[in-house]
């Protein structure tokens, strides 16, 4: 299952997003805001980033530039009422993949999801192999010498973070 991380300050159309997103099978992910959304993704993976731009604090444009500048290469896509072509160019010079102009179709908003997925590597690479160990996302589960190693949940979710993305450091 992929997980989407909805970034938005509107708690209703939030709301909206993660339950049309859970329906189509995402695991949804409600973020209030950027600073949420950093924290989550400092905690479990996540596969795409769907972000407004007009929130209190950081914005997504500055969201979106601060994943891109700390290494992270999922898709983003931003929802935003800001249709100006000046407020797309900042988007797409801010990293983002793409870009809806609200009012949206939720529809169309998971289409572009799909379509952000099958562009990635994500859809392709969902196991990290370091050595000789396995770590398969799909199967949540760990391989070491031929050898199936338990674990829980969340110290999956967090060694597969972390074997993800060799070299970058993490804090608290």
């Amino acid at each position: 299952m992929f997980a989407v991380m909805v970034v938005e300050d509107d708690a209703d159309l939030c709301e909206l997003f993660c339950t049309v997103l859970a329906e189509r099978g995402y695991d949804a992910l409600p973020a209030g805001g950027a600073r949420e959304a950093l924290d989550i993704l400092a905690s479990r993976p996540v596969d795409v980033v769907i972000t407004d731009v007009m929130m209190p604090g950081m914005d997504g444009f500055a969201l979106t530039r601060t994943l891109r500048s700390s290494g992270y290469d999922l898709p983003v896509l931003i929802v935003t009422a800001r249709d100006r072509a000046a407020d797309k160019q900042e988007g797409f010079r801010s990293g983002t993949d793409d870009y809806m102009v609200k009012p949206i179709d939720v529809n169309e908003m998971v289409w572009r999801v799909e379509a952000l997925l099958r562009r990635s590597r994500i859809i392709r690479e969902r196991k990290v192999t370091l050595g000789d160990t396995t770590l398969n996302r799909d199967a949540l589960s760990v391989e070491r010498h031929g050898q199936a190693v338990e674990l829980p949940q969340k110290e999956f979710n967090l060694l597969y973070l972390l074997a993800s993305n060799v070299g970058r450091i993490y804090t608290r």
